[in-house]
């Protein structure tokens, strides 16, 4: 099944179409609406077109996806859009028109999608978000999507460092599931004992020494877990691999002070 139309209160969730370029060109131009997506603001309308031939226009001719533009019932006209990827991550990405922020729309169309996924069977869902854009992560625990670990990627095409925050909604009852995102960073997930859903630490702050390798030491603050890395980063300061850190010495210092 391939984005089949939904409604809710408010909303109609369906495909987009050619004859909705100019509302989408609307939503893909605003500068801050697109502030923190994998992707520059459109300048023309041939841009939009593209955009949707590039991004749309191929899931709509697979057997399954889910590319909805999200419409207010009395207009039918599109004010943002919401997606399930169907790769291995099934990732789960939202935007929306500015002037309608604030007002519950993501959320209601986010709980009407995972509501169908999870009835088509798709096991879990994931999604992630710039640490500096605290809303849309509410927009995902508004859902019931779950905070599960911080990593750091070099972003591109914007090429600016960004750590992110990864969220993760299992759908089929398999509760110790972790997705690790992976083929954008190498990261590692870190202890989640001792931090909330925010992945700021549920303690008092605390300053301690770590030794993590031989001649290697990092203060940690009990700030925020993306905040507290006690590595000298390799290339990119991305999360140390294998061969940086064993798993092992990895697992059991973060597991001395979590």
């Amino acid at each position: 099944m391939n984005t089949p139309t939904l409604e809710t209160e408010r909303l109609i969730l369906r495909k987009f179409t050619e004859q909705d370029m100019d509302a989408l060109f609307l939503i893909l131009q605003d500068e801050e609406v697109n502030r923190f997506l994998p992707w520059y603001p459109v300048k023309t309308m041939d841009e939009a077109k593209q955009f949707y031939e590039e991004r749309y226009a191929p899931i709509y001719a697979q057997p399954c996806g889910y590319a909805y533009a999200i419409c207010l019932k009395e207009r039918n006209t599109p004010i943002g859009y919401i997606n399930v990827a169907m790769d291995e991550h099934h990732d789960f990405g939202y935007g929306l028109s500015k002037e309608y922020w604030h007002k519950g729309i993501v959320t209601e169309a986010g709980r009407a999608v995972i509501a169908q996924v999870k009835k088509d069977g798709l096991p879990y869902i994931t999604a992630t978000h710039d640490r500096n854009n605290p809303r849309s992560g509410g927009v995902m625990r508004n859902v019931g999507m779950k905070y599960q670990y911080s990593y750091e990627e070099q972003w591109q095409p914007k090429n600016i460092l960004v750590t992110f925050r990864m969220y993760q909604l299992n759908l089929d009852g398999e509760k110790d599931r972790s997705i690790k995102i992976t083929g954008r960073a190498q990261m590692f997930t870190l202890s989640r004992r001792g931090y909330d859903d925010h992945g700021n630490s549920k303690t008092a702050p605390r300053r301690r020494s770590l030794r993590c390798q031989p001649g290697v030491r990092g203060e940690l603050t009990g700030k925020r877990i993306a905040d507290c890395f006690p590595f000298p980063c390799p290339v990119e300061r991305v999360w140390p691999t294998a061969t940086d850190l064993s798993r092992a010495a990895w697992r059991r210092n973060w597991q001395a002070f979590s």
